[in-house]
């Protein structure tokens, strides 16, 4: 019997899961309603579907809550942990006020 090899860390994700993993949503349901309203640009771009491929170093804008955050993909995770390993998977790049922290690429 051939046993499979390990899985190792993907090089992308799905946005849906990707804002679930990260905390910034409750369930994955509320990540795919995020992004298919138009509420989450990555990049710059508008993200159209939940199905959208997020990479390490990939700028995601969000809008929520009246407030709107700026992310730098850090990282991904196989399920969702504690919220200090999701903060590891993120970079803040918005000040506590939502201003930009500095020059902001893909924003």
């Amino acid at each position: 019997m051939k046993l499979a090899p390990p899985r190792q860390s993907p090089n992308r994700q799905r946005i849906d899961k990707w804002l679930w993993h990260a905390r910034m949503v409750r369930t994955r349901g509320d990540a795919a309603a995020l992004a298919q309203a138009g509420f989450v640009r990555l990049n710059g771009k508008r993200v159209a579907a939940a199905s959208q491929l997020v990479r390490i170093g990939d700028v995601l804008t969000l809008a929520l809550d009246r407030s709107v955050r700026v992310l730098r993909v850090e990282g991904f995770c196989a399920k969702r942990g504690a919220s200090g390993a999701a903060r590891a998977l993120y970079v803040e790049l918005t000040e506590p006020s939502g201003r930009p922290r500095g020059n902001v690429p893909g924003t």
